[in-house]
């Protein structure tokens, strides 16, 4: 069942859903890898048993964390400024 590409094309998705009802690029990063690595299998650049596909996934789920890390998490020395405070008027 986990040769099929779709179930993980299915999985990424079902990921993605997870990651809208909990926000936070918690599940994102999984829905990434899970969909890339069904893309994989349906093109046939990979194949082979569910440990292999398994360290697959888990290699691209990485890849897309620190991806999304470097483009949308904290930079360094990043400073909240406040301008205005709730009690001015």
């Amino acid at each position: 069942m986990w040769t099929v590409w779709w179930v993980w094309l299915v999985a990424g998705f079902a990921l993605g859903v997870l990651e809208i009802l909990a926000p936070g690029f918690i599940f994102l990063g999984f829905a990434i890898g899970a969909v890339a690595t069904g893309i994989l299998l349906a093109i046939g650049l990979l194949g082979g048993s569910l440990p292999i596909l398994l360290v697959v996934f888990a290699a691209l789920s990485l890849l897309a964390w620190f991806a999304l890390r470097a483009t949308m998490g904290v930079h360094k020395h990043q400073v909240k400024i406040w301008t205005k405070d709730i009690n001015d008027q």
